[in-house]
């Protein structure tokens, strides 16, 4: 390996270990307290995103799933095809976009407020059109992504997971889920095994 290749990816772990330090300060306790609540009283969470966004929506649905929140990642592609018919009335929808202004999730917007369907974006840009129009908006930072051109969607896929670890750790929290629960649902593997061990 060149000695440079080795100096660039050692660099990777300083820029994202920034990069959550920095996004702490800022956490805002209201808007937070209001997508938790909102969370916890869902029938249903919806989560969209497109690219790398997209990916960890996946993800934050999966973790939602995990605590028994019914959830579900929701294409963009699909979903001006019938797919937001998932949603109705008093449903979650969690919107992730760095920039704030995905074209592909605008017509979902507006498809949420039609139906009731309480918003919450995640950004980092709190005047654009997803968090304008947003019920909740949680900001998003970056401090640049950890290739030497910053344009691979690195560490903003670290700082949007962050923030979703910090729901789930909150709505574990907020609603008194236990560990049995879990046991219950998730048999499988190594946890598996260690969550139900007599």
């Amino acid at each position: 390996m060149k000695p440079e290749s080795l100096r660039q990816a050692k660099e990777a772990y300083q820029i994202e270990m920034e990069c959550i330090r920095e996004e702490l300060e800022y956490f805002d306790d209201a808007e937070f307290s209001k997508a938790v609540e909102a969370l916890a009283k869902a029938p249903r969470i919806g989560a969209a995103g497109c690219g790398h966004s997209g990916i960890i929506c996946q993800h934050f649905a999966h973790l939602m799933c995990c605590i028994e929140r019914p959830a579900r990642f929701i294409s963009p592609a699909e979903a001006v095809h019938g797919a937001t018919g998932f949603l109705q009335k008093g449903d979650v929808m969690v919107f992730a976009s760095r920039g704030g202004k995905t074209k592909e999730l605008l017509p979902i917007m507006d498809i949420c407020k039609a139906k009731g369907v309480t918003v919450i974006t995640v950004t980092e840009n709190l005047q654009s059109p997803l968090a304008q129009q947003a019920d909740i908006v949680l900001k998003q930072h970056v401090n640049r992504e950890t290739d030497k051109y910053n344009a691979q969607g690195t560490t903003s896929t670290t700082a949007l997971c962050v923030i979703f670890h910090a729901l789930q750790a909150a709505l574990i929290e907020e609603t008194g889920y236990q560990n049995e629960q879990f046991a219950l649902i998730h048999p499988g593997g190594a946890v598996g095994e260690r969550l139900n061990h007599k």
